[in-house]
């Protein structure tokens, strides 16, 4: 197997393996600290494709984790979120690190709400440099959900013991949506700063017309990309400094280049939307009259 090649962890168990820590107690959910982790020599293990669900807080860590193509470094204790499907990386020389990780398979929320519901927290979908940094409150509060949640690992299984461990990760869940809620609000001077960054961005994209007709309209992936944020947390973060997401913004600046556009040029609406990007001219007009109430034409003649 080529060491670019992801090693794919399906179970709990192999999770364990992987970091040489003994068998879990339970077949579908675990805690585990991180200063149990040992160097698993291995070098298929050096790029991992996750197929459970893990919550993690980290800290005085020593050494970097890789996430995607990039590298991070730990400098004080915060939380990240992998959901199945994504890759993540270590480098293992001198690493070492404290905290915990509750990791659990999908298969545990089968007949539960939170089987659907964890798809609606995009935490989970987040970049590593865009981890939850806690207070001292909210890293003792968490802990002492993770506490429980391994109690109830090591106490005899009985019928309720399944229905407590996902009513704790679901207060695992809600606090880690308010707390990165309170982040988005506490590093405000940061995001409006951000927030600038995307409108000179997507000006300057509407204005070159060139780009705009060879590209299309631009993708919220792209401006993400552009900003080098996760799209989930630009939108989320756009959501909560603007009240608009992404796709929202870029949704406005394209309407105010259509507007200029129809009151400032000969062109037809069909050349008008191709020249936006669209495909097909009855997309344009359907996005326009969702968004102004007027067709492109009723526009163009009111202003006219």
């Amino acid at each position: 197997m080529s060491k670019y090649t992801p090693y794919a962890i399906d179970t709990i168990a192999e999770h364990r393996r992987v970091l040489s820590l003994p068998s879990p107690e339970h077949p579908l959910i675990d805690v585990f600290r991180m200063e149990d982790i040992k160097h698993n020599p291995d070098k298929r293990f050096r790029a991992l494709m996750l197929n459970v669900y893990c919550i993690s807080l980290k800290k005085k860590v020593i050494g970097k984790v890789k996430y995607g193509q990039g590298y991070y470094d730990y400098d004080e204790g915060l939380m990240s979120f992998f959901a199945p499907g994504q890759l993540v990386a270590t480098v293992p020389e001198n690493h070492r690190l404290e905290g915990w990780c509750v990791a659990f398979h999908p298969d545990f929320l089968k007949g539960y709400p939170l089987a659907r519901k964890i798809e609606s927290y995009n935490f989970f979908s987040y970049a590593i440099n865009e981890a939850l940094f806690l207070s001292e409150k909210e890293e003792a509060l968490m802990n002492g959900i993770a506490d429980n949640i391994l109690q109830e690992l090591n106490t005899s299984i009985d019928g309720l013991t399944q229905d407590v461990m996902i009513s704790h990760l679901e207060l695992l869940l809600h606090y880690s949506q308010r707390f990165y809620l309170r982040q988005f609000n506490t590093r405000k001077p940061a995001h409006h700063q951000l927030l600038t960054e995307v409108e000179n961005l997507l000006n300057a994209y509407f204005n070159d017309d060139e780009l705009l007709i060879s590209s299309g309209i631009p993708t919220v992936a792209y401006l993400a990309g552009q900003l080098n944020r996760s799209p989930k947390y630009l939108s989320d973060l756009l959501r909560n400094i603007s009240g608009r997401s992404a796709q929202q913004h870029i949704q406005d600046h394209l309407l105010e280049k259509a507007k200029t556009l129809l009151t400032g040029s000969d062109l037809t609406v069909a050349e008008i939307a191709y020249r936006l990007g669209f495909d097909y001219p009855q997309s344009f007009n359907k996005l326009f009259r969702r968004k102004i109430n007027q067709t492109p034409l009723e526009y163009r003649l009111l202003m006219n």
